[in-house]
């Protein structure tokens, strides 16, 4: 997957609250196998006035055209709660969504979309109403997120420290999902089966 060290990026606000994965990508759409196109469904609930997803939804901020080509998401508490479902962090990041900012995750969506190189970035409400206060207000508004210094960039130049395990921070900076980070060690792999005696083998 894509390394992750720093994104500075064109910001969206979904201003909601519990922002499930049904709505992130909605049931009728888990058919594909492989990560690609899902992008188009996403929120498709809310993008679209119809079920075929040819209208769409003037009201919703994704398809402001002020918003078109935005990279960074902010949205409000519990983002990504309900079912486990991997294709939600698929559909954000095929979209072309770098980072979520929130001030909480469900922990399955949070856990499966640092596997698949989205950065969930945990603020304070207070931050990220200022984010969203910012973002609103501003056309244009940019956001930056910085993975080395754990530091995000509001479009005021305010600076806030976000914090990530130790773990999840290497994987993303690397580049590394659970196979990439399995195969980082196949050297050791390798010298531990070839100490293996041949009788186990």
């Amino acid at each position: 997957m894509q390394a992750f060290t720093e994104h500075t990026g064109l910001a969206v606000v979904i201003d909601s609250t519990n922002i499930d994965t049904d709505q992130i990508i909605p049931k009728q759409f888990l058919s594909k196998v492989t990560r690609d196109g899902f992008g188009v469904h996403l929120f498709h609930d809310w993008r679209y006035l119809d079920e075929a997803g040819l209208q769409p939804n003037p009201e919703f901020s994704l398809n402001q055209p002020r918003y078109q080509g935005a990279s960074v998401l902010v949205a409000q508490e519990n983002f990504g709660c309900g079912s486990s479902r991997e294709h939600a962090p698929w559909a954000l990041a095929d979209f072309g969504l770098r980072v979520i900012i929130a001030p909480s995750f469900a922990d399955i969506f949070y856990g499966n979309s640092i596997n698949n190189g989205l950065l969930p970035v945990v603020l304070t409400h207070a931050q990220v109403q200022q984010l969203i206060d910012e973002v609103t207000a501003n056309e244009g508004a940019r956001i930056g997120v910085d993975l080395q210094t754990l530091k995000v960039t509001a479009p005021s130049g305010a600076v806030f420290d976000f914090s990530l395990a130790a773990s999840a921070r290497h994987k993303l900076l690397n580049g590394l999902d659970a196979i990439g980070l399995t195969l980082s060690h196949e050297a050791s792999i390798r010298e531990y089966e070839a100490g293996i005696p041949a009788w186990r083998a």
